[in-house]
């Protein structure tokens, strides 16, 4: 893994980012595993092989250690496994060699294919309270004691490579080279971010910069948008109220119309400035995707990144 120096300016005032939006983004495969209804398994499943010890799973986890364990179930989030103490979850975007773009039934067969095979992993989450155990593949190929050395180089305004391992509404997981870090939506763009997937594939390899580190959570949030100029603050240095500029055309909706302008930041004509004794236009035959319009800036709001535009009419 390559690292780069420290850039300091700008990381000050990162805020502590909400713990909620980690555990929402792991509800979808906490569902899978706590549904057993779901789970498929063999006809001659492995066989349970013991209880599952805390301690144990503890150690392996406080100690990074990669383990040998057995798959004997899987459902649409990932496989069930089990070994002399241990039984968790590996979800999909957690195993190797699984592709990303297949149909369900594709995946469902694919995943049909590592029942009673064994897979080297290492536990990546555990929460007693929750009787939940994670586990990773990808993250046992860094090898044994990986995340503690990550966790004691990882810095605040650091930056380093990582690959995309998963994409979902609330941002993308990135693999540092054995532990995962998250984008936040909120840190992929300093424009409007309506669909991740639009801006990171799984699978790419991207420069992050990291804005928190949480070593008794595992826990680190990196940012896209922070190795880029704020260009926020490039539009309150160039731009007054009034002023008459060119922008494309984004995306159309009920309410109105985004354009962006040359700097990269998205503003909105709100239907009240497009009516013009019209009450109820059809904006989408009025606009189209990259159409190229005049607009006058209305307001900025920098500090909450809202653009306020006026659609210029040519008489």
């Amino acid at each position: 893994m390559e690292q780069d120096e420290v850039v300091r300016e700008g990381c000050d005032d990162v805020p502590e980012l909400d713990e909620g939006w980690w555990s929402s983004i792991l509800n979808d495969e906490s569902s899978y595993t706590e549904d057993s209804s779901v789970v498929e398994t063999k006809t001659n499943p492995v066989p349970q092989v013991g209880a599952l010890d805390w301690d144990c799973v503890r150690e392996l986890y406080e100690h990074d250690e990669v383990v040998l364990l057995t798959v004997h179930g899987f459902n649409r989030g990932g496989l069930l496994v089990q070994g002399d103490c241990i039984q968790g979850f590996v979800p999909v975007s957690h195993l190797v060699d699984m592709p990303t773009n297949v149909t369900d039934e594709q995946r469902h067969n694919l995943l049909s294919e590592y029942i009673g095979k064994s897979l080297y992993l290492k536990v990546i989450e555990c929460e007693p309270s929750c009787d939940r155990v994670v586990l990773s593949e990808r993250a046992a190929q860094a090898g044994e004691g990986k995340r503690k050395e990550l966790f004691e180089s990882l810095r605040a305004g650091s930056t380093l490579s990582g690959i995309v391992t998963n994409i979902t509404d609330f941002g993308a997981f990135i693999d540092l080279g054995g532990v995962e870090g998250l984008i936040h939506v909120s840190e992929l763009s300093w424009g409007r971010v309506d669909k991740p997937d639009k801006f990171l594939q799984i699978g790419q390899q991207v420069r992050v910069m990291v804005l928190s580190v949480n070593e008794e959570t595992s826990r680190i949030a990196l940012s896209l948008k922070r190795l880029a100029a704020n260009p926020w603050e490039e539009l309150l240095r160039k731009y007054s109220i009034g002023d008459v500029v060119e922008a494309y055309i984004t995306s159309i909706l009920k309410f109105g119309a985004f354009a962006r302008l040359d700097e990269g930041v998205e503003g909105l004509i709100h239907i009240s400035c497009i009516a013009q004794g019209n009450d109820h236009p059809n904006l989408q035959k009025m606009f189209t995707s990259g159409q190229k319009v005049t607009v006058r800036i209305l307001h900025i709001d920098a500090e909450r990144r809202r653009l306020g535009l006026g659609l210029v009419t040519t008489e």
